[in-house]
Formats: structure tokens, C-alpha cells, sequence
């Protein structure tokens, strides 16, 4: 997968070497070269010296191939506005903006935009809202049997009811919308932008997946 990376700061320099280190094509753009020099000395990647919402630094980071974004860097009206033009006007699928007052967060994720406020932030969270189609662990009981996960709902599953999604080795037991959480319901119908907290057993793990990916029957 090719990801931008907009903003070289601490953040945006671990977030890109994690993201090279698994293997992923990634491009980083700053505004200030020296942040630059966060990157290893042998970055195989791209870096662009630029504004992550100028459409041409845009371009020369390789958006026509990008399949995620994150913006993060200081400005909370960057990475917005760089979010917004990868979402609409490049239709990139994963996009992340950083924000610093998360009282703007809802009105953010009526745009579709996932956020992660400072207060909270982690490289981790931002791999999550790029990723959504990995599960990830929230808790692990002793033991290592029974975990607590999250996951995006896939597409499939919008519009459908997801009772479905509780068998004899996984169960959902809340989602998160619109930046509320709620619980899980028999008929709670499930809606592009949810996020599953779903408790399952380590030895069902790869059937959730499944049936995450399958759709409802």
C-alpha cells in the first residue's frame, strides 16, 4: 500500500518509519526540510518538500496511487483541509487528520473524517483508521484466551443487521458512532462509519475475519 504522510514532525517521522518497516510504499511532505532529517539516513522512501494540501506537493508524493493519508502535523486547519482534499477530491479510501481541540472531532467525522486528538494520540491509533480492515487488540485477559477488539465495520455490513456477528466464539457488545458509543442490540443495523468492539476467543479469531469479510448471509 502507498501512504502520504503529511508533517515530519515526531509523530509523522515514527508513523513513516513503522509504515516502511512493514513494507509499505510511503511518501512523507513537510513544510520545513530540516524536519527531514528525523528520517533515516537511508529512507528508501519519498520526501517532499511541501503542503499537504497544495496539490501538486500532492502529486509529486504520488496521491494518484495512494490508498491512505494521515495528516498530521502542528496546524489543526491543515490536516483538515489536507484530509479533505485527499477525501474528496482524490477519493483516497483511508484518511486520518491529527487535531489538537478534540471538540471539533464530531464535526470532523460528519465529513467522514477520522480524527485523533492529541490527548490520545499514538502512532498505533493512526495505523488503526488506516488499516480498518485489520482487527486490533483493545485487552487481553490472563491467560491470553479471551480479547476485547476492535474493528470498522466493512461496507458489506452497512445497511444489515449485525446480530449476526455473535456465534459461538465471538460476540459484539458495543459500537462506536458518530464518536458515541452505544450498545449492542438484537437489532441494531450497521452503518458506514461504525466501529465493532467485539469480545472473541483467540481460536475464533480467524473466523470473525471470515465473517466480517463474507457479509451478512
Amino acid at each position: 500500500m502507498h501512504v502520504i504522510v503529511v508533517g515530519c514532525g515526531r509523530v509523522g517521522s515514527e508513523l513513516a518509519i513503522n509504515l516502511d518497516r512493514e513494507g509499505h510504499s510511503v511518501a512523507v511532505i513537510d513544510k520545513n526540510r530540516n524536519s527531514f532529517r528525523r528520517l533515516p539516513e537511508r529512507w528508501s522512501g519519498r520526501a517532499v518538500h511541501g503542503f499537504g494540501f497544495d496539490r501538486d506537493h500532492l502529486e509529486q508524493a504520488g496521491i494518484r496511487e495512494a490508498q491512505a493519508v494521515a495528516a498530521v502535523t502542528s496546524g489543526d486547519n491543515s490536516n483538515i483541509l489536507t484530509a479533505r482534499i485527499a477525501r474528496e477530491t482524490f477519493q483516497i479510501p483511508y484518511v486520518v487528520a491529527r487535531i489538537y481541540d478534540p471538540r471539533r472531532a464530531v464535526i470532523y467525522q460528519k465529513l467522514g473524517i477520522p480524527t485523533v486528538a492529541t490527548v490520545t494520540w499514538t502512532t498505533e491509533q493512526v495505523t488503526r483508521r488506516l488499516f480498518p480492515e485489520e482487527i486490533y487488540t483493545d485487552w487481553t485477559s490472563p491467560g491470553g484466551r479471551v480479547s476485547l477488539v476492535e474493528r470498522d465495520v466493512p461496507p458489506a455490513w452497512a445497511g444489515h443487521k449485525l446480530a449476526a456477528l455473535d456465534d459461538e466464539g465471538f460476540h459484539l457488545v458495543a459500537i462506536s458512532r458518530g464518536g458515541a458509543a452505544q450498545l449492542s442490540t438484537p437489532g441494531l443495523v450497521g452503518q458506514e462509519g461504525d466501529v465493532l468492539h467485539l469480545v472473541v476467543d483467540r481460536e475464533h479469531v480467524g473466523d470473525l475475519q471470515a465473517r466480517l469479510e463474507a457479509g451478512p448471509a
